[in-house]
């Protein structure tokens, strides 16, 4: 096959006069090579696109691939990681990972939660909140746990981000609207043990690979997982296989929740124990990130010996199902409207 590769190079982005924490969720230029090499080495001919933009040029002049690689999570808005699947979808090229829908969902934090109530799966409890007034309605015990509603790679949370004083609730809240620009996701405090489940495959076919322990080290930001602990993850957090008792429940709720929400092809699903020790879940990843070494479900498929090759080879597996040849009446409504274009006087 022809697979087309579409992704944000934070590079790039950095260069432009992003800041650090805006790009957290961007890749690596090694991680765009590791991904081309093992579809290499799979026996797939590979073009690299780029970001949202580029692959927009790229299908308004005519360029087709048989399946693009998606790591692209896109710039803005709480739709951003639909960015690329909804474009490619429009033009019927199928794409790993995701569809537009699940990808906007999952992005949103609480409509996410919404939607595992809804399927009977065990989520915190918690309020959106879009400006500092609405506070003063906010009936939850403390601590409670506070970050932006629509951000991953944990951007936006630190130390800080478990409140148990409505000073500091409110503290927080406001940096998340004024940062941020977007409402507050405030939770019940999870104190309990976090557990990462990785899983390969769609549908009824969907697997857990396996499931990690998140350790906070003694030298970590406390509380959670932050933007620091994972930038900073080789020095500041161990993750040990989990204990085969967690691992079980864990990897049930985790698989019931990915194809309760129709996610596809590979991602990770986080949990935390609440104070009686029952497992919550906290987020569904269907946009993984893939570096071999830094990532966390190359480290986790590491960690229970299956090869950064055979990962690639799981997601494309999943995704080639979805392949069909193009459409000859779209094919056929493109031709049309370059036609009109070119025919058109200049100026008009």
């Amino acid at each position: 096959m022809l697979i087309g590769l579409t992704y944000d190079l934070r590079r790039e982005y950095l260069e432009a006069g992003f800041g650090e924490e805006e790009t957290a969720e961007f890749d690596r230029p090694d991680t765009v090579d590791f991904i081309e090499n093992a579809l290499r080495e799979l026996g797939h001919r590979t073009e690299r696109i780029g970001h949202a933009i580029a692959l927009a040029g790229r299908l308004a002049g005519g360029a087709h691939w048989d399946l693009v690689f998606n790591i692209a999570e896109g710039l803005s808005g709480v739709s951003r990681e639909a960015q690329v699947p909804a474009m490619l979808e429009a033009f019927q090229i199928p794409c790993t990972f995701s569809d537009p829908l699940v990808s906007a969902l999952t992005l949103d934090k609480a409509i996410t939660k919404r939607v595992l109530r809804d399927l009977g799966l065990p989520t915190a409890p918690f309020a959106v909140i879009e400006t500092i007034a609405a506070l003063d309605r906010l009936d939850m015990p403390y601590p409670l746990f506070v970050k932006p509603l629509a951000e991953g790679t944990a951007k936006g949370i630190d130390g800080r981000s478990r409140v148990d004083s409505i000073d500091r609730l409110r503290n927080v809240v406001a940096r998340v609207l004024d940062e941020f620009r977007q409402p507050a996701l405030v939770e019940a405090y999870l104190p309990g043990r976090e557990f990462t489940v990785g899983i390969t495959g769609t549908g009824l076919r969907a697997e857990a690979a396996g499931t990690l322990e998140i350790v906070l080290l003694p030298e970590a930001e406390p509380h959670s997982y932050t933007y620091v602990n994972k930038e900073r993850c080789e020095e500041l957090c161990q993750f040990p296989l989990a204990p085969p008792e967690w691992a079980a429940r864990a990897e049930e709720l985790a698989l019931a929740a990915w194809r309760g929400l129709g996610c596809r092809d590979a991602g990770r699903v986080d949990l935390r124990a609440d104070a009686n020790g029952d497992l919550q879940l906290l987020e569904i990843n269907p946009l993984p990130g893939l570096h071999p070494s830094h990532s966390d479900l190359p480290m986790l498929c590491t960690a229970v010996g299956m090869p950064y090759l055979e990962l690639i080879q799981r997601i494309i597996e999943s995704a080639k199902s979805r392949v069909r040849p193009p459409d000859p009446r779209l094919a056929a409504l493109g031709r049309k409207r370059l036609a009109s274009k070119r025919s058109m006087p200049v100026g008009s």
